[in-house]
């Protein structure tokens, strides 16, 4: 019988302590918050980010942001949702295999994307062409959770979910390319190679869906060493993953999280592939430049338009130089092609 209920954290955090590897983050060694606040009696501070995280009205919009492909009829395409939370299982996956913390590793995963705009890639690379500064989703991540959430009062998060949120981006050549920026910790690293593994499997998936590409047309190599389906290339890669970074299960203090060489290669190739035929597709440029018009022309026209920009807010809403880019940023695909239609097309004449 539980006496106290914060016997609850404090077993959960003994442990951790006594089951994770010696180089896995503990809730109970967390750096802290930016705003000090009471623990919870049954929750680890990592366990409650995730929790915040997943109860976040960033984290719901996520479900009508694009993924590959911009508002699919179809009801098994990937959305931004589904994507984060492949990328939550897989990194879950090896988080456990290599004795890393779960619950900040989860966390991690789960607030990656939130700050993506809308239309995937496309609506950020109007962003950053756009806005004072630029515009990089895993930045723009943080700024949701630190700023824009509840109101302006953001959900408080702890160091360690925050550093691994902020530099949690994509390699450019390769899914084991060392980053100029990296996330501090194991369970960071985890999530971005994990974001990697779940994109990678994911497109290839729907890409076959959708007709761009058929599986006899993957590179044979790659398709021999990781298998054919779906499940089978995300074992592969998952299982190389844990054994190239058991070190880190061990406590070597030189451990890193990669993909084992082979299985690199293979993967490399399946990603070179994915750019030439699908990313770059003549199909999906078109309407990459749609989208990009699109989020253009709204940031444009709130950006020249202040005040009318106030009124398209809730009461609370923090308002300052990024209010623009918060708003857009913010929008699912569904919300910003209805505006975009209301302000720049004719409608309907009622009377």
């Amino acid at each position: 019988m539980v006496r106290r209920l914060d016997s609850v954290r404090e077993r959960t955090e003994l442990e951790e302590q006594q089951r994770l590897s010696p180089l896995a983050a503990r809730s109970a060694g967390s750096k802290g918050r930016q705003r000090p606040e009471p623990k919870s009696p049954v929750r680890t501070e990592f366990a409650r980010d995730r929790d915040r995280i997943l109860h976040s009205k960033a984290f719901r919009r996520l479900k009508y942001k694009t993924q590959v492909f911009f508002a699919p009829a179809g009801d098994h395409y990937r959305m931004r949702l589904s994507h984060t939370l492949e990328v939550a299982q897989i990194a879950r996956t090896i988080a456990r295999a290599l004795r890393l913390n779960e619950d900040l590793t989860e966390a991690i995963a789960l607030g990656h994307d939130v700050g993506h705009a809308p239309f995937g890639h496309a609506g950020e690379q109007a962003l950053d062409a756009i806005c004072p500064g630029g515009f990089v989703h895993s930045q723009q991540s943080l700024r949701v959770l630190d700023v824009l959430e509840k109101n302006g009062e953001g959900l408080n998060l702890t160091w360690e979910v925050r550093d691994g949120i902020a530099y949690h981006s994509k390699h450019q050549e390769s899914v084991s390319q060392p980053l100029l920026e990296t996330t501090s910790t194991l369970e960071g690293a985890v999530v971005r190679i994990s974001d990697a593994v779940a994109y990678l499997n994911s497109d290839v998936d729907d890409a076959v869906r959708a007709g761009l590409i058929t599986l006899d047309e993957l590179p044979p190599a790659a398709l021999e060493l990781l298998g054919r389906t779906h499940g089978e290339r995300i074992e592969s890669m998952v299982n190389s993953i844990v054994v190239e970074s058991w070190p880190a299960a061990e406590g070597d203090p030189d451990a890193a999280v990669r993909m084992g060489a082979r299985e690199l290669e293979a993967t490399d190739a399946l990603r070179e592939f994915m750019f030439g035929r699908v990313y770059r597709h003549p199909d999906v440029a078109r309407e990459a430049e749609k989208a990009r018009l699109v989020v253009t022309q709204l940031y444009r026209y709130f950006e020249s338009r202040p005040d009318e920009l106030r009124a398209h807010l809730e009461d609370g809403d923090r308002v300052d130089l990024w209010t623009v880019t918060d708003y857009i940023s913010g929008m699912t695909d569904r919300f910003a092609n209805a505006l975009f239609v209301r302000l720049f097309t004719p409608q309907p004449w009622t009377y």
